[in-house]
């Protein structure tokens, strides 16, 4: 089984939210920086940004 998405700002490979650049998931400026992790671990440096400034948690969920 695969699976696919498809990006509402990819028009023929180039991104039309950031200056028609070619489109490349997780540059800065796509609305996927920082929301999900990669596989290539240079495009997770604001998703570990964001993570790093979350609350912590108690082994109950709630914030301390």
């Amino acid at each position: 089984m695969a699976g696919s998405w498809g990006c509402p700002h990819e028009v023929d490979d180039h991104c039309t939210k950031i200056n028609n650049l070619p489109c490349n998931p997780g540059m800065k400026g796509c609305e996927l920086a920082g929301r999900f992790r990669f596989a290539d671990e240079s495009k997770n440096e604001r998703y570990w940004e964001k993570k790093g400034r979350e609350k912590p948690t108690d082994t109950l969920g709630e914030a301390k």
